[in-house]
């Protein structure tokens, strides 16, 4: 079931009666040399690059001062993983769940392109966006992307109800999330890395609290360097 997202700036509100949510705060991972090359990751495996680790440094500080996770759950690819590592020794947190169902996209015969060159050769994945679009290569369409990702954070969710707790992930992941909770929003390439999104989710309702939060990287060398991403290099 599709939520109701909230401005950033608004304060949460109480809870429907009778409804207990968990508070699912999820971090894209740090920036990789792939990232600053605009090159198509999916599930390739590069790790961080030096940007990327002071960006896991610094959201890893800002989520420290915030509210103790209950567990951080992470993609087990080495970006976000390295990222979620930073965050949960920051937050003194022991429990840390590394799960391939938070992985990127699939993207197919796309991995390992640049991007531009990419959409040069297959325009209409990139044009179109259809949901059932599969990737040619064994690629998932945006509907099994999303369908896998809400499924993890359903079941995440309903184990940690009444608890925060922090799921460090990819772009193009975050973007169907963000999707599913609030259909109109406007997060397509929009993202960060290190970039917070904030979703309350209990009962099959999801609200979106707070979408691309990059408040911690208020510091030119990081958003002027980091790729936004598109939803396929993230």
């Amino acid at each position: 079931m599709a939520g109701r997202a909230r401005a950033a700036t608004s304060p949460p509100a109480s809870p429907p009666p009778g409804k207990q949510f968990a508070e699912v705060v999820v971090v894209r991972h740090g920036e990789t040399s792939w990232n600053a090359t605009r090159t198509i990751q999916g599930q390739m495996d590069p790790e961080l690059n030096d940007t990327g680790r002071r960006q896991a440094l610094v959201v890893a500080r800002r989520l420290s001062r915030e509210a103790k996770p209950a567990a951080v759950y992470s993609s087990d690819l080495k970006r976000a993983a390295e990222t979620a590592q930073t965050i949960a020794t920051a937050c003194g947190v022991s429990s840390l769940v590394l799960d391939p169902a938070l992985r990127e996209r699939h993207m197919g015969d796309l991995h390992g392109l640049a991007f531009d060159d990419a959409v040069r050769r297959n325009p209409e994945i990139f044009s179109s966006y259809s949901r059932t679009q599969e990737i040619p290569g064994g690629g998932e369409s945006l509907d099994q992307l999303s369908k896998r990702c809400v499924s993890y954070l359903n079941t995440v969710a309903e184990k940690h109800k009444g608890e925060r707790v922090i799921v460090v992930t990819h772009g193009a992941s975050t973007e169907e999330l963000c999707i599913h909770a609030d259909p109109t929003s406007p997060v397509r390439g929009k993202l960060y890395n290190t970039s917070i999104c904030v979703f309350r989710i209990g009962g099959g309702e999801w609200i979106l609290e707070k979408a691309g939060d990059v408040g911690h990287l208020d510091q030119g060398e990081f958003l002027e360097d980091a790729f936004g991403g598109d939803g396929v290099s993230a």
